[in-house]
């Protein structure tokens, strides 16, 4: 298969037809190759518009997903990323976007909670080169203090509530994209987080695969 030539179609039919027109963003995307971060199996279908599955290394589902092109890229272009930027990125998965972010950002962590997903992320950037990226093993929803603040926070995946601590380990002026609410009710967010306080803005209506936890407390009724 032409992986090459599938990239290309993948940014001019899917990418370009929806609003995205960033250069850089669409540079990364013709640059990196996604056939890396799905199982082998599922490579001939790496440019297809939708989620993608992704397996632990023996094969077993883990219920995370690569995220469709078009949803992603957009994401990216709201990020604004510049080459300054000092970048988190929470469901790293197995390492697509971790790649993405690393030809717009200056430095990229990315956090992982699944240890094997954990561990192909950072086989798969190895083999590209991609050296301003470092995987973290941790959990999701405390994000990674040890390496705030940073300048931008990009979760990878649809969130139902994002914690205070999270908006913490952002820079005075820092960024948060995310895609907040589930299924066809959820609306991708940009926030900045200055003064201690957290402003928002609607950036576009879309529907992505949740990453676990980031639920809102249930409260008991009577």
């Amino acid at each position: 298969m032409d992986f090459q030539a599938a990239r290309t179609k993948m940014v001019d039919n899917q990418i370009r037809t929806t609003d995205v027109t960033s250069h850089t963003v669409l540079s990364a995307f013709l640059s990196v190759p996604r056939e890396s971060f799905v199982p082998a199996k599922l490579k001939p279908l790496a440019y297809i518009d939708t989620d993608i599955a992704l397996e632990s290394e023996d094969g077993a589902p883990t219920g995370r997903y690569l995220m469709e092109p078009s949803p992603l890229a957009k994401l990216l272009q709201l990020a604004a990323v510049t080459p300054e930027d000092s970048v988190l990125e929470i469901g790293c998965g197995t390492g697509y976007v971790s790649a993405l972010l690393s030809q717009l950002a200056g430095k990229v962590v990315s956090l992982e909670s699944d240890p094997s997903l954990a561990t192909q992320a950072s086989a798969a950037l190895d083999a590209l080169g991609c050296a301003n990226v470092t995987v973290v093993n941790g959990d999701l929803e405390k994000g990674h203090a040890a390496g705030a603040p940073y300048d931008l926070i990009f979760i990878n995946g649809a969130v139902e509530a994002i914690p205070a601590s999270i908006f913490d380990q952002l820079k005075n002026g820092g960024r948060l994209v995310a895609v907040v609410g589930f299924g066809n009710a959820s609306q991708a967010r940009l926030y900045v987080h200055e003064n201690g306080n957290t402003s928002e803005r609607l950036g576009f209506n879309t529907s992505v695969r949740p990453l676990p936890g980031f639920r809102l407390a249930r409260e008991f009724v009577f």
